[in-house]
This record gives structure tokens, C-alpha cells and sequence, in this order.
């Protein structure tokens, strides 16, 4: 699979934040309000003009380190379905903090076209504690299923540190090379925080004609600055209202966006 089976130019894909899932610490108990926002948004992004949509639990933290529990699948899985069935563009998967199986089966199931996962190859230190990558599983999954299914692998993701001496670079080549990723993801330290160029440089050397995705910290100021770099981009907190991560999707922040990276 290539990049350009996806997309006919740089990608830039905006994140729907799902609020807080069915049993999660901060459900309010009300999920079609849920499916309703996640809708809202994601037409938001389609109609000031991104090139796909990113489902992922956000705000279903604490998370679970690996495997989620069947009612966040369930869950999940009906507000992708929701989003697949209300935009046209691609749709990715992302289930927090690192459950690949689960992102697979649901884009397999929902016919979206991608997943992230965010410890991919070795292991990182993170607020939920130590994290195994997940190659190995995700890709078993993916062959079961016969899912046509890209995986964007992270490497040295945010909100985490890389467990013993194991260079960015070394990371990228390793999903790619060994753990069978598809795309590759650097980000900053956090959300919302830009992604270093330096660390996209190196990542982008190492992973020789693979693409490789901007996944935090893009705006309408330094779009043109990161994409010059990057193959595509990942952007959650500069497109919402006020730049506030909970707040609804902006569509004239989205829209300002576009016009930065392609124009008028």
C-alpha cells in the first residue's frame, strides 16, 4: 500500500475527540449526545476542507494501557460507524493508550482506512506505565481479518519516553522494517505541542521512502514550516474553538488551515 492509494497530496488530518465513552471516569451518561458531537465535528473538518477524520478516545483518560474493555469497543465502534456514514473523506481509528487489535477490527468493521497506534516497536515509559509495542499483535490482526487497513505507527510519542537507549531513528526503522508499519508518526511532547523539525528530519532520513506524519502542534502559522518536511499532518487543539481541546471544532479555524497549506 502507498500513501497516494489514500491521498493525491499531503494529508491533513483532523482529530474527533470523542467525549467520554460509556464507563469511563468522566461519562455523563448521555452517549448520543456523544455520537452527535463526534458527527458535528467530523462534518466540520470535511466541509473546511481536510483531507480525513481520526476517531480516538480522548477523553476517556485515565487510560487503560493496552486493551480496552468491551463496552469502549462497543462504543467506539458505533461512533465510527457515525462519522464513516456521515463524511466521505477516509477515517481513522486511534483507541487509547494502545489497543492496535481493537482500532483494526473496528476500521475493518466500519470501512474506515487507517489506525494509529501509538506504541508500535519496544517500549515506553508513559502516565500509565510501562508500554509494550504492539507490531506484533496488530499485524497478526490485520492478517486474520484480511483487513485492508493501514497502520500509522508513532515513534518517540508524546506523553511518554522510550524505555533504554532507542534513538527516534532506530524506532522508525524498526516499525517499518520489522514491525511491518505502513506510515510513521513523530510528535511533540505533547498534545498540542509542535513537532520538532529536527526529529522529523532524522525520522524522515531513516525511514528512506516511507511516509511520515507531523502528529501535534500544527497550526495556520507553521503549517507551511512542518509540511515542508513532513509527508502529512495529524491536528487536534488548533482547530478548535479557541484553541481549546475540549471545545467543538472550529470550522473557520480548519478552513484558515487549509488556505496556509494549499492556498486560496
Amino acid at each position: 500500500m502507498k500513501l497516494s492509494d489514500l491521498f493525491d497530496r499531503k494529508p491533513l488530518i483532523g482529530m474527533v475527540h470523542l467525549s467520554a465513552l460509556p464507563g469511563s471516569p468522566r461519562d455523563e451518561g448521555d452517549f448520543s449526545r456523544t455520537l452527535r458531537r463526534a458527527v458535528e465535528d467530523a462534518r466540520a473538518l470535511e466541509s473546511g476542507g481536510m483531507d480525513a477524520v481520526m476517531v480516538e478516545n480522548f477523553f476517556d483518560a485515565p487510560f487503560y494501557r493496552t486493551g480496552v474493555p468491551a463496552h469502549t469497543v462497543a462504543a467506539m465502534t458505533r461512533a465510527v460507524m457515525a462519522v464513516r456514514e456521515s463524511v466521505s473523506i477516509p477515517v481513522g481509528v486511534n483507541v487509547l493508550r494502545n489497543d492496535a487489535t481493537a482500532a483494526l477490527a473496528i476500521a475493518h468493521l466500519c470501512g474506515a482506512q487507517f489506525i494509529r497506534c501509538n506504541v508500535y516497536v519496544g517500549a515506553a515509559v508513559t502516565d500509565q506505565g510501562i508500554i509494550e509495542g504492539a507490531a506484533r499483535e496488530a499485524v497478526a490482526c490485520r492478517r486474520l481479518l484480511g483487513a485492508q487497513v493501514w497502520i500509522f505507527a508513532d515513534v518517540a510519542v508524546k506523553h511518554a519516553a522510550a524505555l533504554g537507549d532507542y534513538p527516534a531513528e532506530q524506532q522508525a526503522k524498526d516499525a517499518l522494517e520489522r514491525g511491518l508499519a505502513d506510515a510513521l508518526i513523530v510528535t511533540g511532547a505533547a498534545t498540542g505541542a509542535q513537532t520538532p523539525l529536527e526529529r522529523l528530519r532524522a525520522v524522515k532520513n531513516a525511514a528512506a521512502t516511507a511516509p511520515v506524519l507531523a502528529g501535534s502542534g500544527l497550526n495556520a502559522h507553521n503549517a507551511a514550516q512542518v509540511l515542508s518536511v513532513a509527508d502529512g499532518a495529524i491536528v487536534g487543539s488548533s482547530l478548535k474553538r479557541e484553541g481549546a481541546i475540549a471545545a467543538p471544532v472550529d470550522v473557520e479555524r480548519v478552513r484558515a488551515l487549509v488556505r496556509a497549506v494549499r492556498g486560496s
